[in-house]
């Protein structure tokens, strides 16, 4: 199937990347739908380990647009007369309406389908900054940490970015594009492990890199020293509260035992003054019921004796 008219327009049609050594460099490209159909992309490059592209494909609806974003890893060499020929492919043909992303494949972009296929090409240019024309390592510039190319690599790999370097001898031309294959999920593991042994990258540097490299070690131990001492301290003072309590909780529970004791005493005493309360009761209550006793006997042997 032909198409009439282009399906894409990609603007700008150069990626242009302001070149700084051991620096990222990021550029833009918007993709433009000009027909009435929905239109699936995927990008490709010749140089996969050196660039990041998100996302690497997608669904633009009809007359809408869609933005992606190429990163340019740190570089450690200036090419020579800031030349690059890296190139970049965006491939793109019209899909049926209701298609989801996830369904994207490679066999979609294949000339054997059958399906029109539109080829963009666009190449690299690197521009110098503006502030440094001469690119020479200057004392104090940040440095970019290895583990976080190592781990941009990583994820750009299983994010399923499928950039696959041409084989050799590829020439600058278009056709040099159509030898590409597909990064099957094999491949994406593989390379997966080639960038696992990421602890070779500081014996690989060059001697000055190491020494600029020493005082921030020293400074994340200094930081770590420091961070131990405030988590001893804490520990320290977590500590001594602790024994206080324990302290306060014996003495509570002496009190307490004291409490009882005492308790018991008072509970014993007021026993027995209550058996004392009795026993002079009945001694008091003797001697009267004896006097009335002997006064009614007394009557009793009067009234006898003088009827």
């Amino acid at each position: 199937m032909m198409m009439t008219t282009e399906l894409l327009d990609v603007q700008p049609r150069e990626l242009k990347f302001t070149f700084e050594l051991k620096k990222q460099s990021l550029c833009s490209i918007q993709l433009g739908n000009k027909s009435d159909h929905y239109v699936a992309f995927k990008v490709k490059t010749t140089s996969p380990k050196k660039y990041c592209v998100r996302p690497n494909a997608g669904i633009i609806k009809p007359k809408a647009s869609c933005d992606f974003t190429v990163t340019m890893q740190a570089q450690r060499v200036v090419p020579p007369d800031l030349q690059c020929k890296d190139k970049f492919l965006i491939l793109s043909t019209v899909i049926p309406f209701g298609t989801t992303e996830e369904e994207i494949t490679s066999d979609m972009f294949s000339k054997d389908s059958g399906k029109y296929i539109e080829e963009k090409k666009l190449r690299v240019v690197l521009i110098s900054p503006p502030s440094s024309p001469v690119f020479v390592p200057i004392n104090g510039e940040s440095k970019q940490d290895p583990c976080y190319e190592n781990s941009v690599k990583k994820d750009r790999v299983l994010s399923g970015v499928e950039n696959i370097p041409p084989p050799h001898g590829v020439a600058e031309d278009v056709e040099g594009f159509e030898t590409y294959k597909d990064m099957d999920e094999s491949r994406a593991v593989k390379d997966v492990e080639e960038l696992k042994p990421a602890k070779d990258v500081v014996e690989l540097k060059p001697a000055n890199v190491v020494e600029e490299l020493k005082p921030a070690k020293d400074g994340v131990a200094l930081n770590l020293t420091k961070d131990f001492e405030e988590l001893k301290l804490k520990l320290n003072t977590v500590d001594s509260k602790l024994k206080e309590a324990d302290l306060t909780i014996m003495k509570l529970t002496e009190e307490r035992s004291m409490t009882t004791r005492e308790k018991n005493m008072l509970k014993h005493e007021l026993e027995l003054l209550r058996r004392k309360n009795n026993v002079k009761r009945i001694m008091v209550g003797f001697p009267l019921f004896y006097v009335c006793m002997v006064a009614l006997i007394s009557l009793a042997i009067g009234y006898y004796i003088h009827p």
